[in-house]
């Protein structure tokens, strides 16, 4: 083979393994684009998402510790999110939704009022009953009346406030006195069952029959005292999405934070009872 020959087999094997390289830097451009391009589709994806919002729930009184801080929770789980509540009696509540208000989520302490909702065709879904909650004696603080029981109550030297009979607290209290065959005439009835509370804690009243989960939150402002029929009066929580919620998806995420283990963590801890 003559050197000219040579130099020329030289120059087409170059050529040919500039061509493959080229090619492979083709083939490699055209992988990382296409990674990159399902990249930011799978951003965008998420982004898309990605929940915001407000989003306004309605809980009754009991509740409201609990959720405010599981809302807490919620945004800074959800930047972008915002979570408002109404706290009440949950018939008042209940009235309100079937009146019309807006709101995403209804939590109730009973499934009478929340069954109020449902009749009405107001709730998306079944309600799902996410705790239970028990009735005790709020007394002022170091029991001066010295009130051990339910009997106790009945004394007409006391002044002892209950929640009004509509209200989950006012029923399960007349229900654990039914039970006991006591009859008690009470001051005053309360709208819901802080503001039962709220009459001893202002010493305008010596005892009222509220939840655990109140006695708990009012800390040294009132003792509790527990009694058996209590037992027989105890109330489940039911809690639903709305049917003409505007922000769906926070509802459910919403819903899902109250029914996961850190949500019942939460609930536990204030006195709350699981389902």
């Amino acid at each position: 083979m003559t050197r000219t020959a040579r130099r020329t087999r030289r120059n087409l094997q170059v050529t040919g393994a500039g061509v493959a390289a080229l090619l492979a830097l083709s083939a490699c451009s055209s992988s990382d684009d296409s990674s990159s391009t399902k990249a930011d589709s799978s951003a965008s994806a998420s982004a898309s998402d990605k929940l915001s919002g407000t989003m306004t729930v309605f809980a009754a009184a009991s509740l409201k510790e609990s959720f405010t801080a599981l809302g807490k929770e919620f945004e800074k789980a959800h930047p972008g999110t915002k979570v408002t509540f109404s706290f009440g009696g949950s018939d008042s509540l209940a009235a309100s939704i079937t009146g019309g208000a807006p709101a995403d989520v209804f939590a109730s302490a009973s499934p009478k009022t929340m069954k109020i909702v449902t009749d009405a065709g107001d709730a998306f879904g079944t309600p799902a009953t996410f705790v239970r909650n028990q009735l005790e004696i709020a007394t002022l603080p170091g029991n001066p009346d010295k009130i051990t029981s339910l009997k106790d109550l009945t004394k007409s030297s006391l002044k002892v406030v209950l929640c009004d009979k509509e209200v989950p607290c006012g029923a399960a209290a007349q229900k654990a006195l039914d039970a006991s065959k006591l009859k008690l005439t009470p001051v005053s009835y309360e709208q819901d069952v802080k503001a039962a509370l709220t009459k001893v804690e202002l010493k305008e009243a010596d005892a009222a029959v509220v939840y655990k989960t109140d006695v708990h939150a009012a800390g040294d402002k009132v003792e509790g005292v527990e009694f058996p029929e209590s037992a027989d009066a105890i109330n489940d929580y039911p809690i639903v999405q709305l049917k003409d919620t505007k922000n769906a998806d926070a509802a459910k995420a919403f819903i899902a934070l109250v029914q996961s283990a850190e949500g019942q963590k939460v609930l536990t801890e204030a006195g709350f009872l699981k389902p």
